[in-house]
């Protein structure tokens, strides 16, 4: 809740997850421009500290799936992240997945680092 969406998200309004192979999430968030956002799926994989692995579909387009694919390693005194989303309908598709994502990471990495 305190730093998931986009760079410029104004508020997480919604963030329930059900962490275990099958179990459900469901996020929501409002951008700068006012637009509300919420997005669904089911965890495939859940390998505790090393990998996650889940579906990921927009409540607008119920029918564009992908699969997000978050792998963990230990990085000296942190952990480095690769993640990993397929497959998306066009390029826009996923040039906008790319910036979101990016944005979120940024976020989640201040909240880290105590700024946020």
């Amino acid at each position: 809740m305190r730093w998931f969406g986009p760079a410029g998200t104004q508020r997480v309004l919604l963030a329930e997850t059900d962490v275990r192979a099958g179990g459900a999430y469901q996020v929501g968030f409002v951008t700068a421009d006012g637009t509300e956002h919420h997005a669904s799926g089911r965890y495939q994989e859940v390998a505790p500290h090393r990998r996650l692995v889940f579906t990921w579909a927009w409540r607008d387009t119920p029918q564009e799936v992908s699969l997000i694919t978050l792998e963990f390693t230990a990085a000296g005194a942190g952990t480095e992240l690769a993640f990993l989303q397929t497959p998306f309908v066009d390029e826009a598709t996923r040039d906008g997945h790319e910036d979101g994502w990016s944005g979120a990471l940024d976020r989640l990495a201040n909240h880290l680092a105590g700024a946020a």
